[in-house]
């Protein structure tokens, strides 16, 4: 990524799941470089919740998380009050270019060129989804010195980056098929096999864990939010524990970006950031 912060000073990387939609909540996760390594500091399932946290409020599991437009000043004021530092990278899932939105762009394309195969192809976007919200989110961050980076203007940090979990996933858990963890998707992954509301809500979990053991090799401090099998009623009360669990992916992205370790798909307009390790999962 070019010039990567002074290694003397604290580093701290902000990863958002961003919902395509003001009306879906969006999750968030927080990471500092400390003396014993990257640590998280903060993960809650909405933009609110997460700014809640900076002024002491916990996430209460039984409140459920709302949607909001994201509100870049805000996020990196309760990111700088939890972590003590200035965030080097925000990581997003979400599309970004430096040019309006408006239809497929040329890094939807190669991802899903390269991993559709692997059930990893991406949606398209358009000019209403994200569209605005992705617009704004990205011409906020730049205003605050949080330049996107692309294959063509790539800059020292602070930076923003977009991401792709799915892909990223592949990596971090030594898979070679897209990792099936989304709540909403869950009828169509095990659909042969007829599993009752129970048995996919316990696989689902069982990819949750998964993929929570993955992140722990790389940041401490995770906490303990996933809920056990008996305490999980509905399918929907999973979804904020994914979105969370996204929001801790696109922080790992964001590390390993820092860290020059990944490899960018895309144009100078738009660019998805990949882990370099993907490409040894690809070889094998």
């Amino acid at each position: 990524m070019g010039k990567t912060p002074d290694q003397g000073k604290s580093i701290c990387v902000l990863g958002i799941d961003a919902a395509w939609t003001a009306r879906q909540p969006s999750g968030v996760a927080l990471a500092k470089n400390t003396a014993t390594g990257w640590s998280c500091l903060a993960i809650a399932p909405s933009y609110a919740a997460f700014i809640d946290q900076a002024s002491g409020q916990s996430w209460d599991p039984e409140q459920k998380a709302t949607g909001s437009r994201p509100d870049p000043t805000a996020l990196l004021q309760a990111s700088q009050q939890l972590a003590a530092t200035e965030v080097s990278c925000v990581s997003v899932d979400m599309p970004l270019a430096t040019t309006p939105i408006t239809s497929r762009r040329a890094a939807d394309t190669a991802i899903s060129s390269r991993f559709g195969p692997k059930g990893c192809a991406v949606h398209s976007p358009s000019a209403k989804r994200p569209g605005a919200i992705a617009d704004q989110l990205r011409a906020d961050f730049a205003a605050l010195g949080y330049p996107l980076h692309t294959n063509g203007n790539e800059q020292a940090a602070p930076a923003l980056i977009e991401c792709y979990p799915h892909v990223a996933l592949l990596a971090l858990l030594k898979r070679d098929y897209r990792v099936p963890y989304k709540v909403s998707r869950s009828g169509q992954y095990w659909k042969a096999e007829k599993l009752t509301r129970t048995e996919r809500i316990e696989r689902l979990q069982g990819q949750f864990q998964a993929i929570r053991t993955g992140l722990e090799a790389h940041i401490s401090g995770i906490p303990d939010f996933i809920p056990a099998p008996s305490e999980v009623t509905t399918l929907a009360s999973l979804k904020p524990v994914e979105n969370m669990l996204n929001g801790l992916i696109c922080a790992w992205i964001g590390i390993e970006h820092l860290s020059d370790r990944t490899f960018g798909l895309g144009d100078d307009t738009a660019t998805i950031w990949i882990p370099k390790e993907v490409k040894t999962r690809e070889a094998v």
